[in-house]
């Protein structure tokens, strides 16, 4: 215990300083939600990275999907780092940060403002992003939690009521700064933690081979295999179509997420894009895919005491079971890591909310001529109204973690992703498009939740951002068309001439 404690005051200490050190580097709008679009590739990556895992991955995905769909689960992780970081950081990361500086864009409800020339839209999108970024982050609290109370046998509320207090203290310190730096230092602790979990639990199943013996061994009691031994061993595990709708989701989904999305409008240069490329994909790799890797091996794990008193299996318990039979000082290791995937995405999630709300809703709608410091003064108490507001949803979760994550990721990305992605490169995109997809997005997320006409969230995200996609260049044939003198000048930011050294270029 003592060893545990100790870990974990270091590392809030840690936290709290780094706060205290980015409060000089807050103190505009501009810097405190955007660090003044000087942010290095190293942070920017790892700020990438950090907010896009959590314990929503680690605890419930990978013991979800790892349950359900064995080893082939890792796809899920490798789907993650070449199309929700690689394919994210080509296609969007340049695009994203000329487009934005250029319309002074600090949110993405204010790109689709600026973008589509629509108040409107710019209100609607913030308050679309504000409700659904809830959800996921209760879903962040409970999957710490259920660690923390295996560690230390403290109670679930205790967890949660501290780890927002210490992610509010640093977030409204320093604002996007402390956040990155915070992102890039948690982001060492995962890589090494994550590496160290996998060996050990491993090396309790006999080594590598044994576990992968033992796991073929078990039937499958998904209708699909009818049974057959060897299914969660296999290339695409028991239920394919199921396990490509979970890597849509959590691959794809990200193109489509403010708080994700936020982190390409920071970008200082050239360099940044192409170094953040490669480590936010390799950070990815090693993260995500050694996360659903582990979980894998859940069902070696199974236990009565992971299961309901009816025989369900909770999800939620797995990778905590699977956990507690380490080392102090590996438990001690494997909190520090979640909880340092967990505050990273917290931060994210707190400052996008907040920010989105300030700059896009209340200012010049409810709030007329803000001063830069009045924004700074309603951004931090919009911080501690977030934060609380997700506590009080998280003790009292109304699902688990997967489907609180589904109905977040699905309505959000549902909405934002097409026009988000469509309007960065397509001239033709209509007004009434980026309607229809915020629509279609939100409708169809909203609605499954009471109907339940996809039996999964999962797939009715899935579906609700390959509608979009679809929805948005359709509407837009059929539906009015923006001035052509202002989508030129919008997109004159392309065509720019920048000079730079030969070691940069050598066109001449």
């Amino acid at each position: 215990m003592v060893e545990k404690l100790v870990l974990l005051v270091v590392f809030f200490i840690i936290m709290i300083m780094v706060g205290v050190y980015a409060r000089r580097h807050a103190t505009n709008v501009g810097d405190f939600v955007l660090g003044g679009r000087s942010v290095g590739p190293w942070l920017t990556a790892f700020a990438y990275g950090t907010s896009y895992f959590s314990a929503v991955v680690f605890v419930g995905y990978a013991g979800q999907f790892g349950w359900k769909y064995g080893i082939a689960s890792t796809w899920i992780g490798l789907g993650n780092a070449f199309i929700g970081s690689l394919l994210a950081w080509v296609v969007l990361g340049r695009r994203t940060r000329v487009m934005t500086n250029h319309l002074k864009s600090s949110t993405m409800p204010d790109f689709f403002g600026n973008r589509y020339h629509s108040k409107a839209l710019k209100i609607v999108a913030s308050a679309i992003a504000f409700v659904f970024l809830v959800p996921y982050t209760a879903s962040v609290y409970n999957g710490l939690s259920r660690l923390f109370g295996m560690a230390f046998d403290i109670p679930y509320w205790v967890c949660v009521v501290a780890m927002a207090a210490l992610t509010g203290v640093y977030v409204i310190l320093g604002g996007y700064m402390a956040t990155a730096i915070n992102d890039f230092i948690q982001g060492i602790v995962m890589l090494f933690g994550i590496i160290a979990v996998i060996v050990s639990i491993l090396n309790g199943q006999g080594g590598f081979t044994e576990a992968i013996g033992n796991l073929a061994q078990l039937e499958s009691d998904i209708p699909v295999t009818m049974g057959q031994p060897g299914a969660f061993t296999s290339f695409f595990g028991p239920d394919p179509m199921n396990l490509l709708g979970v890597v849509i989701l959590t691959s794809l989904g990200t193109w489509g997420l403010p708080q994700m999305v936020h982190k390409f409008y920071t970008i200082n240069n050239e360099k940044s894009i192409k170094t953040g490329t490669i480590v936010s994909t390799v950070f990815a790799v090693i993260i995500s895919g050694g996360c659903y890797f582990l979980g894998g091996f859940g069902r070696l794990f199974d236990n009565p005491t992971i299961h309901k008193e009816g025989g369900a299996v909770m999800f939620d318990a797995i990778v905590p079971f699977m956990l507690s039979s380490l080392s102090d000082l590996l438990i001690g290791i494997v909190v520090i890591l979640v909880l340092s995937a967990s505050m990273s995405t917290l931060s994210a999630l707190v400052l996008t909310s907040s920010s989105t709300l300030t700059l896009d809703f209340l200012k010049d709608n409810i709030i007329k001529n803000m001063s830069e410091k009045k924004q700074l003064f309603i951004m931090r108490i919009l911080i501690v109204f977030f934060i609380v507001l997700s506590v009080v949803i998280a003790l009292d979760p109304p699902t688990f973690i997967a489907q609180l994550m589904g109905i977040s990721w699905g309505a959000l990305a549902g909405a934002f992703l097409a026009p988000f992605l469509y309007g960065l490169y397509w001239k033709g995109v209509t007004r009434a498009a980026v309607w229809a997809s915020f629509i279609f997005g939100v409708g169809i997320t909203v609605s499954n939740m009471f109907l339940k006409y996809i039996a999964s969230p999962i797939n009715a995200g899935a579906l609700a951002m390959i509608t979009g996609l679809i929805v948005v260049p359709v509407v837009s044939f059929l539906s009015p068309k923006l001035s052509k003198e202002k989508v030129r000048e919008i997109f004159s930011c392309y065509d720019e001439t920048v000079t730079v050294h030969k070691k940069k270029s050598i066109q001449e």
